[in-house]
Formats: C-alpha cells, sequence, structure tokens
C-alpha cells in the first residue's frame, strides 16, 4: 500500500498536524483548495516528498509551500527542464519542489519539496478542479480522499513510486484535524445534503435556494474519505454555464476565449421493461488476486471479503441474462482463466454449470496482471447480432494503467465496457478510464456500499439503448462563433452525465444580442429528443476558472488517452498543459526560491506517523498461496501490504499495538514457489523482516480466519432457485424459503395452475414483499419472469396472484403482473 501524505526519502510518514478545505461546488464542477500543515520533529533535516490521490477526473492546476519558512509558488514547465531546475535548486541548498504525475497512473501526483529542517514546518496549499458523477439515485457526488489513508500501488512499480505500509492507531485517536466548507450553487436548485460523516445543518444563502453553505461537524476525524452527496432539484434538467478567459491570455487560444459548460444528464425512460428482447455477449472479468479477499470495508469487523461480494454479484447479473445471449466468465491475477474456451449460449445447463463454479471462486491467483486477459478476450472474433458488453470488476491493482486503457480504447469501436472499483483504494484512473475508452460507465463501490445494485444498474444500461447521435446547434451573435474542445461525448447511457466543453471565439458586439442559444439534440429508441438553453453572453468572472481547467483536462485526457506516438497530439497536450497549468505527463510543476540556503548538515531520519485501523485481537490462521499452504498471522491491515515490500529482505514496520495475541511464528511463501522462509516475531511489537519478493500480494496470504460458513441471504437464496427463463419450481428450497410447506403450497393452487407458474407466482410476490428495499437488484429477474409468466399463465393468473397474497399475507397488486 502507498505511504499517502508528506514522506521522507525513505518513505517515512512526516507528522501531520491539520487539515483544512475549501470546497466550491457548482452544477456538477467541484473547486478545491486543501490547506496541509506538518512539522518535522525530529533533530536532523530530512528531504521531503508529498503522495496524494485525486480523481480521475481532477485537474491541479495551482500548488504552492511554505517549507521550512520558505515560501515557494509553482510554476508549469516540460518536464525535463522542470526535473533539471528542481535538481540545480537543491544541489545549490536552495528550497525548491517538484510536482509531477506518477509514472503508471494518472490518480496519484507526487511533489518532492525539498529540504525540511528539523522542527520545521510544511505548508501545503493544493488547488483542483474536478469534475463530479451522479448517483443511481441522482445525487451529485464529492469525495474528499484521506490524504494519509492507504491507496494501492501499481504491481511491479519500483525505484521512485512509494510502496512501503504506515503504522495505525487506534480509531478516534488520530493526531490530527480536518476542517471543510463546502458553498453549493445550482440555478435548479439545491434540495439537500447527505454524508456519512456528520455535517452541520445546511444553511442556504440564497432565498430561491440556489446557493447553500455545509461544513464537516466540529471534531471529524479524518480516518476515511469524506463523502458528500449534494441533490439538487431538476437535476435532469441540462444547464449551460458561460466563464471568462483568462486576462492576459491570448484571443483564440483556449484559456484566452470564454468557455461553455453544457451539462447533459438526460432521464432516459423504455418504453418497455427492460432486458426481455436484448441479446448479446456479456463477459465477466473478475479480478482474484489476493487482494481481493479483503474486507468491503476495514471499519467493519463483519463485512464480507471483496470476492465474496464480487461472487454474489455475479450471480445475480448470471440469474439477469436474457435467454438467447452469450457468456463467459474470465478470473484474472498473476494468471488468469475462463470458464469456456469461448462464449457459450445462456440455457439452463449453461447457467447452472456456470452458477456452481462461481460459488467456488476464491481470491487466490496471486498478483494482478489484468492486460493479457483483457488481449484473450478481445482476440475472440465477435458474434454476429451479439453486441460484446465487457464488465470488469477489480480493486485497482495494476502497474501498466496507461497500456490497459491503450488496449481497451484500441477495440472501443467493438464493446462496450462497464468497470467497478472495489475498495477505497480502487485506481479512479483505472476505472474510469477503460470505461470511458469503450462508451461504457464506471462505478465505485466502498464501505457498505452494495456491489449488486450498481452493477446490475450497469446491466440494465448494457440491456437498453443508450443516447446516441449527440448533436449542438448554436445560436450567436454575428462575430462570435463555438468551436468544441474534443470530440464530445459519443453516448450516453441512463444514469450518466456528460460534460461538454465548447470555445467561444469572436468579438461581441455589445448593440448585439445579450443572450446565445444553443440546442441539444439526441437520439433515443428512434426518436430524436431536443433541448434548447439561453445562457447570457455576460461570461461569469473567476480567478480559479474552473471550467476552463476541466475543458483542459478533458482535451488532454482525449489526445493521451490512445496510447499512441503522435508528434501533433503530443505537442497540442503540451502546449494545452502548459497554457492551463494543468499537468499533463509531459509537463511537471517545479516551485524555486532564489535566496540561497545552507547546505545541508548532518544525516537524513525519519520517524513513523499513526493512521487509524480497526481494533483486532488474533492469534494465528491458516493462507493461502496457489494450492499451498503456510501458517501465518492475521492479515491486520499494517501487514495487509500490496505489490511489493521494496527491496528484497526489507524489514517491515511493527505493528504499534498490545492486542494481537501471541504469534509465535510466520512462514511465507511466494506466488511461484515453495514456503521460502520462517520468522519468528518474538515479542509483541518487534519487528519482522519481509519476504525476500517484490511480487508480494499479501492479501492471498493474509485471509480471515476459518469461520462457520454463514448462510446465504435470503434473496440471494431466491434469486439461486430461478431457472435461466425466469421461472421458479415448486420445491422444498422455495417452500422452506417461503416459511410453508410443499404440500401446503401445492394444496392451494387454484384451479389447473402448473406447480411452476405457482411458484413463479408466488415468488414474485415474496420479492415485492420481502425484498422491496433491494429492488434494483431483482428488476431484471422480475421482468424475465413475468415474460415468462405471459406465455405459461393462461388464464388463471389474476387467481394465482389473489391466492398468492392471501397465502403469504402480502398486498402486491395485480397491476405488478400486467393484470
Amino acid at each position: 500500500m502507498a505511504v499517502i501524505g508528506l514522506i521522507t526519502k525513505s518513505q517515512e510518514p512526516v507528522p501531520l498536524q491539520s487539515i483544512s478545505v475549501d470546497v466550491a461546488v457548482q452544477g456538477f464542477v467541484a473547486d478545491v483548495v486543501s490547506e496541509l500543515r506538518y512539522k518535522n520533529e525530529e533533530k536532523a533535516t530530512v528531504e521531503v516528498t508529498f503522495v496524494f490521490p485525486l480523481d480521475d477526473e481532477a485537474a491541479v492546476y495551482a500548488f504552492e509551500g511554505l517549507i521550512g519558512g520558505t515560501r515557494i509558488e509553482a510554476q508549469i514547465r516540460e518536464k525535463k527542464q522542470a526535473q533539471q531546475e528542481y535538481e540545480d535548486a537543491l544541489s545549490e541548498g536552495r528550497g525548491a519542489f517538484l510536482l509531477e504525475r506518477e509514472t503508471n497512473t494518472s490518480d496519484i501526483f507526487t511533489c518532492s519539496l525539498g529540504n525540511l529542517p528539523p522542527d520545521g514546518e510544511a505548508t501545503l496549499k493544493l488547488r483542483y478542479v474536478q469534475a463530479l458523477a451522479p448517483e443511481p439515485d441522482g445525487a451529485v457526488r464529492f469525495v474528499l480522499p484521506a490524504v494519509l489513508n492507504p491507496r494501492y500501488t501499481p504491481q511491479g512499480s519500483e525505484g521512485d513510486t512509494v510502496t512501503m505500509g504506515i503504522p495505525r492507531v487506534p480509531r478516534g485517536k488520530l493526531p490530527y484535524t480536518l476542517s471543510l466548507c463546502a458553498t453549493l450553487e445550482s440555478s435548479h436548485g439545491i434540495n439537500r445534503v447527505e454524508s456519512k460523516c456528520t455535517l452541520a445543518p445546511l444553511r442556504f444563502t440564497a432565498e430561491d435556494r440556489t446557493a447553500a453553505q455545509v461544513s464537516l461537524a466540529e471534531g471529524h476525524q479524518f480516518d476515511r474519505d469524506v463523502e458528500l452527496l449534494i441533490y439538487y432539484e431538476d437535476v435532469h434538467k441540462p444547464s449551460a454555464v458561460l466563464e471568462a478567459g483568462k486576462p492576459g491570455a491570448a484571443p483564440g487560444s483556449l484559456m484566452g476565449d470564454p468557455a461553455l459548460l453544457v451539462t447533459m444528464y438526460p432521464s432516459l425512460r423504455c418504453a418497455s421493461k427492460p432486458g426481455l428482447n436484448a441479446t448479446g455477449e456479456f463477459i465477466f472479468l473478475l479480478d482474484r488476486s489476493g487482494s481481493m479477499g479483503c474486507s468491503t470495508d476495514s471499519s467493519s469487523s463483519d463485512a464480507p471479503p471483496r470476492i465474496q461480494s464480487a461472487k454474489e454479484t455475479l450471480i445475480l447479473l448470471l440469474k439477469s441474462l436474457p435467454l438467447g445471449c452469450y457468456f463467459n466468465i474470465y478470473g484474472f491475477g498473476s494468471t488468469y482463466n475462463s470458464f469456456y474456451l469461448q462464449s457459450v449460449e445462456y440455457t439452463q445447463q449453461t447457467m447452472s454449470e456456470s452458477l456452481q463454479r462461481v460459488k467456488d471462486l476464491q481470491a487466490d491467483l496471486g498478483g494482478t496482471e489484468i492486460l493479457q486477459p483483457l488481449k484473450a478476450i478481445y482476440s475472440q472474433a465477435c458474434r454476429e447480432g451479439h453486441p460484446c458488453q465487457l464488465f470488469v470488476f477489480t480493486d485497482g491493482e495494476v502497474s501498466n494503467t496507461e497500456e490497459v486503457i491503450a488496449e481497451v480504447q484500441h477495440h472501443g469501436s467493438s464493446h462496450r465496457c462497464f468497470s467497478f472499483g472495489i475498495g477505497e483504494g480502487a485506481s479512479t484512473a483505472l476505472i474510469k478510464g477503460i470505461a470511458r475508452a469503450a462508451g461504457g460507465s464506471a462505478e465505485f463501490i466502498t464501505g457498505k456500499e452494495r456491489m449488486q445494485a450498481k452493477a446490475l444498474q450497469s446491466l440494465k444500461k448494457a440491456l437498453q439503448p443508450a443516447a446516441t447521435g449527440i448533436s449542438l446547434r448554436w445560436d450567436l451573435p454575428s462575430g462570435l462563433e463555438a468551436v468544441l474542445v474534443g470530440s464530445g461525448p459519443q453516448v450516453i447511457f441512463e444514469g450518466q452525465r456528460s460534460l461538454i466543453y465548447a470555445q467561444i471565439r469572436g468579438q461581441h458586439q455589445s448593440s448585439g444580442a445579450s443572450e446565445g442559444t444553443v440546442v441539444l439534440q439526441y437520439i433515443f429508441q428512434d426518436q430524436t429528443f431536443t433541448e434548447t438553453m439561453m445562457f447570457p453572453l455576460q461570461a461569469q468572472e473567476s480567478d480559479r476558472l474552473p471550467v476552463h481547467r476541466l475543458a483542459a483536462q478533458a482535451l488532454l485526457q482525449e489526445l493521451e488517452g490512445t496510447g499512441e506516438k503522435d508528434e501533433v497530439k503530443r505537442r497540442q497536450a503540451l502546449e494545452t498543459s502548459l497554457s492551463s497549468g494543468v499537468v499533463c505527463s509531459q509537463t511537471a510543476y517545479v516551485g524555486l526560491n532564489t535566496a540561497l540556503g545552507q547546505p545541508l548538515q548532518g544525516p537524513l531520519i525519519h520517524r513513523d506517523v499513526p493512521l487509524a485501523y480497526s481494533m483486532i485481537t488474533i492469534n494465528s490462521q491458516i493462507c493461502h498461496s496457489g494450492n499451498r499452504r503456510s501458517t501465518t498471522p492475521l492479515g491486520i491491515p499494517i501487514m495487509s501490504f500490496n505489490s511489493g515490500f521494496g527491496a528484497p529482505g526489507s524489514v517491515f514496520p511493527s505493528p504499534p499495538l498490545d492486542s494481537f495475541g501471541d504469534v509465535d511464528m510466520c512462514c511465507l511463501n511466494d506466488s511461484f514457489g515453495d514456503v521460502d522462509m520462517c520468522y519468528g516475531l518474538g515479542a509483541l511489537g518487534s519487528g519482522f523482516a519481509g519476504p525476500p519478493l517484490d511480487t508480494f500480494d499479501a492479501c492471498s496470504f493474509y485471509e480471515e480466519a476459518p469461520t462457520p460458513k454463514k448462510e446465504e441471504p435470503p434473496l440471494l437464496r431466491l434469486v439461486s432457485l430461478q431457472n435461466a427463463a425466469g421461472s421458479w419450481v415448486l420445491d422444498s428450497g422455495l417452500a422452506d424459503l417461503l416459511g410453508l410447506s410443499e404440500t401446503e403450497i401445492s394444496s392451494k393452487a387454484p384451479g389447473q395452475v402448473t406447480p411452476n407458474v405457482w411458484a413463479t407466482v408466488l415468488a414474485i410476490l415474496w420479492l415485492h414483499s420481502k425484498a422491496s428495499e433491494q429492488s434494483d437488484e431483482w428488476q431484471l429477474l422480475e421482468a424475465k419472469a413475468l415474460r415468462w409468466l405471459q406465455g405459461n399463465a393462461g388464464p388463471w393468473l389474476a387467481d394465482c396472484v389473489k391466492t398468492g397474497n392471501a397465502m403469504l399475507g402480502s398486498s402486491v397488486s395485480p397491476h405488478t403482473f400486467g393484470l
């Protein structure tokens, strides 16, 4: 796991004192200013680096630091020039810092800050702008990453990449504070704000509720990501915002001209129920690396492992597929495998076989290599009349993010990709990147969120037509023209928002019209829809320029996302980055203070700073590596290292606790051979040597101790009993779930109705009466069942519904069955 925050050259944390955050949210755009204060509590100078996670759609545009009393401001440079200036400043004893993007992923940034003197403080101010995404219920979601929380370091990343673990303390005992204040604006009005964190009451600052302020309650412990769910009025209504250009920037340039942001979040509704006549080829690619054995919620002791949640999700997805489609399931880790050599037709037999194999899956494939299984999937010929839909489930631990995205984009015209990031450490660059590259959508599952609802939401998108043929028509005064920034969206699914950027060029005559018009048009289910928006030509002034910077970010993602070495695109990306201040792969921020300082004296030293964990008491347990077994301590957070331990033979930091119980011996084996060494842990709190490996995926070794097998949730039990065509069989399994005997159920069947029809009606009644809160997870199952009933129930359906309601004590409307 990567150390996040201010760290020394030896990759040890510097103590964090406080964090202050100011957020301005306008519609689907957030502008964030974070100020973080650290202190070097040692008696010697340290060279420090700031490592912080950002969403894939976030654009850093300013950074400054007060390092040991020396103020340094960032300036963007071409990367080679920035690196040279930084090295020159350090060699001369001057304060400096270097801010650049991680080589292997775009959602982790590193900033080398130079020298922090003894007892010196470092105050860092980071500014970035971010496009926000909606949740399935329409809430706009903003997340502030806990900058000291663990993030996954890509497997195989070495050298300059941070790959060590960090100490932890009991939850609620963090020695630093966080204050956060958010201002909210929406032209359509603000309804409410929700959060897993405790918030101060929402305060409206405009009578029409178009502006408001909200903040974290005093005393908040920053031990997990801070999430705000913002609910707008008329959230699906499109909007347009015009932002004035940067003063002094050249007219005709992206930053010099006004920039227009058009927000499109249509509410698409199919005329018929989803999934009834759909065909397609559905490929499920499941991460089975060791880290998938970790808990879905680090703060809860009873949260299921990620692999278990993923398996339950796969069962629901399999049951929800339509007859006549094709499917296959791949698992990947250090290697990969698939259920079938090629996709098979979805029948009762193939579904039943696959269901049993899914239940037997484990997080036992070692590390994480997703590129090779992707290539294997793409090597299969596309099936005529069955468009390919790829579903990827991973916790985001890959080293070659850009190469993976390029591979998906290379085949983007032949399939859609729906991706799911599991856990708080999932890489937004990977998850969002592959979905964007193939016209799909991305979802993230953290904490206690259920993966099933979001996965089924994506399957509905895959089974439904999307909005296509998206175009814009402009009506502007003479002398003005609108030019799209980038290619614009090609497809939009239900529940997906799209931000469209345009550059307004030319000169507006004051005597002309005071408003411009943009007409948005798209095609859905062979119907053409049109939205007309008016916007004032008096552009909003903003020193932060969030719309311009997000436009630059979108353009840079498009220019650099192909992986191709196109010189024209490379030059355009470099120019866009330098003019906008948005870092790309070719640029970096460098900050230099020209005042000469004293040369460094004495050695660099380090000390640990704690991070919260959930207390666990352990003895020992069994862990798995491939087909080999060895005894290890339980996977406590301090030991839960992912994808690499640094140099061979390195020493792990010891647990700063006295509640782990006695552990005498730890035998570790690597992902490729037999047991290598046994390490005596001795007294509690002593250090222990790590394995001489750099490809270790710890959660495959640190699994939960064996526990009694939990009974399947009732909904999953019912789902598992459904046939591929949509019906249920009247057997003991269904009877047990309904709390009745088979004889009692059979005796109350009306008329000459067949057992399967009667059982299917009862199953649907149970879903509506006992699992209504999880309806997002079974709507597709119900659609199949209702279709089956239409062809098999005959004249007895109404009697079945009435009798079933009486027998189960439910009151489901006959309209549910189309009656």
